[in-house]
């Protein structure tokens, strides 16, 4: 993805607008939607509202929680989600919207984080709050600003084009368009972020291994369709009478709808909001009913698991829906309802949902000749110039920020927050460590870890993180546990075992951190690794 493209590279552009520390950008309206946890969203609330550089003074942060048995799938819990903020803004939010005069994001960060365990568990459940290499402003100290930061960082730039709209956007990933954002004003009631180019051939097709994914193409007249994990053949014969298809590209499943959608779809689905029932997910039960033939949709959604009768039902509503919304006054008069906004072919794209995208995205910004690199380290506001002392060699591209490293060696390393006496680092992740003595190596990762007298001598890749998790014996009080595990290691796929010898497996602390309250576990946490700092500094001065 990093390879120049033939068209106008807008990458570098776009990157300064959204780190510009003089102008932030960002939309007016900020809703986030944590886990099932009251906590989570209090402390995403409180932490918004100080952090500094990441949206807009003037934005105002709705932060709501997903208390919804089950999940209620990305379709179903952005209406719910919107539904809670409209209750918590102060004033009219639908109408502001509907006047044109405000523009709205809201960011999904629901999921356990299986695939990026053990570092969620480190952060009490609260997956969106895991630390990446660059620092924010909160309450006057600066820290490692969280995945959710940066993502809202990232997609604020959108805010100026999409006024009376709500963008709709995933609390994981990072990307930065190799178009201009300025060109993506809406022509249709839906759109839904995509990596378009030109319509590929049977055989491109196979080539590029497109029926492994969800795809948005689109026709001559610019309507958009949405298919999922389809050969060329199939797709083919789903778009017979649709009009030449133009463009195809990966979709990135970020969307936004108009007011006058929004407004409409929150009608159709009262009753399951209001009895918080049910569970849809918006490509296969909004963009591909809405774009696919009865037949077509019925078909893939078998394929997927879901029973002929219940598919055709499903699409026969969605059906009768868009006939209903298209006959009534809308601001667009389309006869399609989705339409696509091209993000370009090569985008930065940098995915920290799983643990070996977090090493190697994280370790992308030690790559000094790399034009990516040095996008990453303008993104994330990291100079040229070290934030270390002590006397430490830093090479081969190690980035350090808010560091205090006594001695050692660190080769292309990302050092965050860290406080170590000697350390030994190569290729790898240390984020909000104190310690005495680290030796670390090939992308291994050190997370949280506050040790007051033992050193950590750890085995190629590695990876360590300190949990906290509410003490069932001491009301208020918490416990800590050191858990270990590998960057070969999914947590998916290990969920339930013991790796590395662990005392607990990494569902157990999800269950545990169920109840932990966020922002009592962080200052416990704070106060712990100055424990840590005040041992290692008397060590030192003796």
């Amino acid at each position: 993805m990093a390879s120049k493209s033939t068209k106008t590279d807008h990458r570098s552009v776009n990157v300064g607008l959204m780190c510009d520390e003089k102008k932030v950008v960002g939309f007016d309206v900020v809703i986030v939607v944590c886990t099932s946890n009251q906590s989570a969203e209090d402390y995403w609330q409180n932490r918004l509202e100080k952090s500094e550089g990441v949206i807009p003074k003037t934005s105002v942060v709705c932060a709501v929680h997903e208390d919804w048995d089950g999940g209620a799938g990305n379709a179903l819990g952005t209406l719910y989600a919107f539904q809670k903020a409209m209750k918590k803004y102060k004033g009219d939010l639908m109408g502001e919207m509907r006047s044109g005069k405000i523009s709205v994001g809201l960011y999904h960060t629901a999921g356990k984080g299986t695939r990026l365990a053990p570092l969620p568990g480190s952060e009490c459940n609260n997956k969106p709050g895991v630390k990446l290499p660059g620092l924010v402003t909160v309450d006057g100290e600066n820290v490692p600003i969280t995945i959710l930061e940066s993502v809202i960082r990232q997609t604020g730039l959108y805010a100026s084009v999409r006024k009376g709209r709500l963008s709709v956007f995933w609390g994981d990933q990072i990307f930065v368009p190799s178009e201009n954002i300025a060109s993506s004003k809406p022509t249709h009631h839906a759109d839904i972020l995509a990596m378009l180019g030109s319509f590929p051939s049977a055989e491109e097709w196979k080539r590029r291994g497109l029926e492994k994914y969800g795809l948005i193409l689109v026709n001559h007249e610019g309507n958009a369709l949405q298919v999922e994990k389809v050969s060329h053949d199939t797709a083919s014969k789903l778009l017979e009478g649709m009009g030449k298809m133009i463009s195809a590209g990966t979709s990135l499943g970020s969307f936004s709808v108009s007011q006058e959608l929004l407004s409409a779809l929150l009608l159709e689905f009262k009753s399951e909001l209001a009895a918080k029932k049910g569970k849809l997910d918006t490509d296969p039960h909004l963009w591909m009913p809405f774009t696919l033939p009865k037949d077509g949709y019925a078909n893939l959604m078998t394929r997927k698991g879901t029973a002929r009768d219940v598919a055709l039902a499903h699409w026969s509503r969605m059906s009768e829906f868009a006939e209903r919304f298209q006959s009534s006054e809308t601001a667009f008069q389309s006869k399609h309802l989705l339409g696509a906004v091209d993000v370009g072919t090569e985008p930065y794209w940098w995915d920290y949902g799983q643990l070996k995208y977090f090493i190697a995205n994280n370790l992308k910004m030690t790559d000094m000749k790399s034009e990516e690199s040095r996008a990453m380290r303008r993104f994330f506001h990291v100079s040229s110039k070290n934030d270390v002392s002590g006397d430490v060699k830093l090479s081969d591209g190690t980035i350090s920020l808010s560091s205090s490293i006594r001695e050692g060696h660190a080769k292309g390393c990302v050092l965050v927050n860290c406080n170590i006496g000697h350390l030994e680092a190569e290729n790898s992740v240390l984020v909000n460590v104190t310690a005495p003595s680290v030796k670390i190596k090939n992308r291994g990762v050190v997370y949280n870890v506050s040790e007051p007298s033992e050193s950590l001598e750890l085995e190629d890749g590695d990876v360590v993180v300190d949990v906290s998790y509410p003490d069932e014996t001491k009301k208020g009080e918490l416990k800590f546990v050191r858990m270990f595990s590998h960057k070969d290691t999914c947590g998916g796929k290990n969920w339930k075992l013991k790796t590395k010898g662990n005392t607990f497996t990494f569902e157990e602390i999800y269950l545990r951190n169920q109840s932990s309250d966020i922002s009592h576990a962080v200052k416990s946490v704070k106060l712990r690794r100055q424990y840590s700092s005040n041992t290692l500094e008397s060590k030192y001065s003796e």
